[in-house]
């Protein structure tokens, strides 16, 4: 069976608007840990294209502002409610600092950190624009002696 998957370090890559996409960036830095890898943003301050990296893993992300065709595709939170539906789920190394360091920056806690049935500890929270988050260090890519 062939394979549609390019040989690349991440194939899905989460994609986010923001209103204030550059505030968003920086507290996605902050609180998170995540790095940019890339921002394209115009002298009004609209962010037509950015790259995080955290690790291996990348989101992508614009301004809402940027009135794109796949934009229009796209609901922010509080215009349906606080819902989502999807969220980005990371990997981290040390979950109970992660929790620490998002909750003093901010991170409107969700799900509080707790150890899962399936393994690992984890916790969700929204950011400041409420986009859902899940963090944890349950790693799907390795084998587990569970079933």
């Amino acid at each position: 069976m062939p394979t549609f998957a390019a040989k690349t370090v991440a194939t899905i890559i989460p994609c986010l608007r923001y209103r204030d996409a550059l505030k968003a960036i920086e507290w996605l830095c902050d609180a998170f840990g995540f790095e940019k890898h890339v921002v394209h943003a115009d002298d009004n301050g609209v962010v037509h294209h950015a790259q995080l990296v955290f690790g291996n893993g990348m989101i992508m992300l614009g301004s809402v502002e940027n009135k794109s065709g796949f934009g229009a595709h796209i609901a922010q939170p509080d215009e349906i409610g606080g819902r989502e539906s999807q969220c980005p789920c990371v990997i981290v190394s040390d979950c109970a600092a992660h929790y620490t360091r998002a909750k003093a920056a901010g991170a409107r806690i969700v799900d509080e950190l707790e150890t899962k049935d399936y393994g690992g500890t984890g916790y969700s929270c929204r950011d400041p624009e409420g986009h859902l988050w899940w963090f944890g260090s349950y790693d799907p890519w390795v084998a587990t002696t569970q079933s």
